[in-house]
């Protein structure tokens, strides 16, 4: 009978059924079909070490970098003045790290200043490789700068007292470098030549590595500054303000004026008095004698100019004073006008 024939749907169902599958879906409009192949928005994943978690902004960081930039160039020339000898000083990186992974860096034995950064609590850590300090000291006593000036030994009682007058040229730059951020008072609390032997942080800590390199001839060598970001973190805005001043140009104002003027007071300078120009032979100049006299081109009339320092500065008139040859100021070239 026409009700007992399945229809071509109704065969499909049941084979579906006995397969252990579903009713045939609603056929999907063509507008679904191009939603559902849409691309999902990409996402960019950072990856992210909680073990050295960077509390430093990158704005903090380059104000770091511009004031120890400054502080490199003024330490390189006060230890070629205590040295006497040609010392450069270049800034190489600033990078964040924990303490751990500092200590770890670090060559044994060294020269492991534990500085105490008055009014700041906590300490810092100013490291200098051997390589580079017994060379220091070998020419601090006299020697010559050699290769073979580097030894794998602790300081001793005498090369430690030298290695504090290297050591006390840092901190005195050192405090200078941050008087525009905070007046710092650094003294050394200790030294130590196994840097893990001391803790001043916890292991994870987050620290600012300040990396030197420092070239004494043919010797180089590196000094580290490890400042825990938990010694500085309440004066850390004023790493990022406005008023933060690195090395740079400054205006002179009326005490500076003042100052250097106080202080060149006493220099001594060399006067030359021009008489006149003119030109002569090779061979009169050879047949000059005591008394001869050279015509020159200038008028007697005319001023004659004074030089300091290579630079013409006054025009001036001959003339005698007691008994003594002297010129009289008449006109001063280049003043500034009020």
């Amino acid at each position: 009978m026409p009700d007992d024939v399945l229809s071509r749907n109704d065969i499909e169902s049941l084979l579906r059924s006995l397969d252990g599958g579903a009713a045939p879906a609603t056929p999907i409009a063509p507008a679904a079909k191009t939603e559902a192949k849409k691309p999902a928005p990409k996402v960019r994943v950072l990856a992210y070490d909680f073990k050295r978690p960077e509390r430093i902004g990158k704005e903090q960081m380059r104000a770091l970098q511009s004031l120890h930039d400054g502080f490199s160039k003024n330490v390189g020339a006060s230890l070629s003045a205590v040295i006497r000898s040609i010392v450069e000083v270049r800034l190489i990186s600033i990078d964040q790290l924990t303490y751990s992974e500092f200590v770890y860096s670090l060559e044994i034995p060294t020269c492991f200043n534990l500085l105490k950064p008055l009014p700041l609590e906590g300490n810092w850590i100013l490291d200098i490789s051997p390589s580079l300090l017994y060379p220091i000291i070998d020419r601090m006593l006299g020697g010559n700068v050699g290769a073979d000036s580097a030894l794998k030994r602790p300081l001793s009682e005498i090369e430690l007292r030298l290695a504090a007058r290297i050591s006390n040229v840092f901190l005195r730059e050192l405090e200078v470098a941050w008087s525009n951020v905070v007046e710092l008072k650094i003294e050394v609390e200790r030294v130590e030549s196994n840097p893990q032997l001391v803790q001043i942080v916890p292991p994870n800590e987050v620290v600012i590595m300040v990396c030197f390199e420092l070239s004494l001839g043919a010797i180089r060598g590196r000094a580290n500054l490890c400042i825990p970001f938990n010694t500085i973190e309440r004066v850390g805005s004023r790493l990022t303000s406005n008023s933060w001043v690195g090395y740079g140009s400054i205006r002179s104002n009326s005490e500076t004026a003042s100052t250097l003027a106080s202080r060149l007071d006493g220099s001594m300078a060399d006067v030359i008095v021009t008489l006149a120009r003119s030109t002569i032979k090779s061979a009169d100049l050879f047949d000059l004698e005591v008394g001869d006299i050279i015509s020159t081109e200038k008028d007697v009339s005319h001023p004659l100019e004074v030089e300091i320092a290579n630079r013409t500065k006054f025009h001036a008139s001959a003339g005698s004073f007691k008994g003594r040859k002297a010129i009289q100021i008449e006109q001063i070239l280049n003043a500034k006008k009020e």
